[in-house]
């Protein structure tokens, strides 16, 4: 019995980083919302002693559509969707790249597939990504939070960038990096890593095929382990990017204050907003991602278009006669189709 086997070209850097800053744009279009309810949950209360939110995130959300708009929803997406290009793209996109790199430098002592090198992979261009990203994730917090109906601090996303420049200056821009830096890093790690590990653990296993419910299930579990890590951090480095000039003396000053505000529970204001955003946003990405880097790696290997399956023929049958001789086997045309679309 003949066995065909169909390989599945890597994808190159290229594709990786343009597939995951596409993907992270398609997730944000899908969960925005989500995020504009987390934003406002987390910085509710701010500056108030004792103040604990009572609404949840689908109160939130319907108190934003009706005080000031369906649209209100959407607050901040142009920067959102500028942040996903530069943030996702490095984050996600050269990955596997720093993978290979971090185990390249130890002459492959330890594989890339080893969890400590996926760790600090994930680190690294989780870290990485801020130095990129880190005004328009400014921008995108402040337009979030402004309230429709109120006198608004910016009136753009091209405005907000202008003020924030001229009134504080470039570093105004940057603020929150500290921050933003540990928590893309824990992040990124949690995210990346628990994809990999659980992905990898589902296909060895052969639960599912490399396909849709399982980049489903991964992206899923991925999703609930990095808010459980990073909810603490997001919820200093939002109240810290979306502060007035002058409210906060750093990002340890305001997490200090708001420890003193709502003790431990108030770092873990709006957990459920952001594991649901979270977690529908992990999915919506990684499955995209998957999607996207198989289409165009497809493209660019011109294999867009399946090839017309290719009959081959058994061996040809032999002469019939009346009565085959006992013990010689009778051959038949079998046709085989081999789809060679992957």
């Amino acid at each position: 019995m003949v066995g065909f086997a169909v390989s599945r070209q890597e994808p190159t850097v290229g594709v990786k980083f343009v597939s995951a800053g596409t993907a992270a744009c398609i997730a944000d279009l899908i969960t925005f919302p989500l995020d504009v309810a987390k934003v406002r949950l987390q910085i509710q209360g701010e500056g108030v002693a004792g103040a604990i939110s009572k609404k949840g995130m689908f109160g939130m959300m319907l108190s934003i559509v009706q005080k000031e708009g369906p649209k209100s929803l959407y607050n901040g997406l142009c920067a959102g969707l500028q942040r996903q290009m530069c943030f996702a793209s490095v984050r996600i996109g050269l990955y596997d790249s720093v993978k290979n790199q971090y185990s390249a430098l130890v002459n492959g002592s330890i594989p890339a597939s080893h969890v400590s090198i996926r760790i600090l992979a994930g680190i690294t261009t989780g870290g990485m990504s801020v130095i990129f990203a880190q005004p328009t994730d400014v921008v995108k917090v402040r337009m979030q939070a402004q309230v429709t109906g109120v006198a608004p601090r910016y009136v753009g996303t091209m405005n907000a960038y202008r003020t924030i420049a001229v009134e504080e200056g470039m570093k105004g821009l940057w603020k929150g990096t500290l921050p933003n830096v540990t928590r893309n890093a824990i992040v990124n790690a949690a995210e990346l890593v628990c994809y990999d590990l659980i992905k990898e653990f589902i296909l060895n296993r052969r639960l599912m095929s490399d396909n849709v419910p399982c980049h489903f299930t991964s992206a899923f579990a991925a999703g609930f382990c990095a808010t459980v890590v990073a909810s603490p951090v997001d919820v200093v480095k939002t109240r810290f990017m979306n502060s007035h000039h002058g409210q906060y003396a750093g990002a340890v000053d305001c997490a200090l204050k708001m420890f003193k505000e709502g003790g431990l529970t108030s770092f873990y204001k709006g957990f459920m907003p952001s594991f649901m955003r979270l977690g529908s946003w992990n999915i919506c990405m990684f499955v995209a991602f998957e999607q996207l880097k198989r289409l165009f790696t497809n493209m660019t290997q011109g294999t867009l278009v399946p090839p017309v399956p290719k009959v081959y023929a058994a061996p040809p049958p032999a002469p019939q006669t009346d009565a085959a001789p006992v013990g010689k086997p009778h051959y038949y045309f079998i046709p085989v189709v081999i789809n060679q679309w992957d």
